[in-house]
């Protein structure tokens, strides 16, 4: 977050730069902490809603994908999820619904 930036200004500004798409914000889902490099992330996860654009792949990730429940089911089953992210999205009533 930049000094002066709201919480929806830094979520519409990062999910543009980090995957192309114009987001309207929601509400919050749920706020978790991850540990840093120097001290913890405290990190804010928000409904949004895509209003424009294509996904694809910011200059800090090799690829950016849609997935749906399976497949998210498959990756969380095969270890291939950040620790705590499933937990999070299903006590948040966030999993993908399809």
């Amino acid at each position: 977050m930049r000094q002066g930036e709201s919480d929806a200004e830094a979520v519409v500004r990062e999910v543009y730069e980090e995957t192309r798409l114009s987001v309207t914000v929601g509400p919050l889902l749920g706020s978790v902490l991850r540990p840093a490099p120097h001290g913890t992330f405290e990190i804010h996860d928000y409904l949004c809603q895509v209003v424009d654009g294509d996904l694809r792949a910011g200059d800090d990730a090799d690829a950016a994908e849609w997935f749906d429940r399976e497949m998210f089911t498959t990756l969380h089953r095969d270890g291939m999820l950040v620790d705590g992210l499933a937990q999070a999205l299903e006590g948040w009533d966030a999993l993908p619904r399809v």
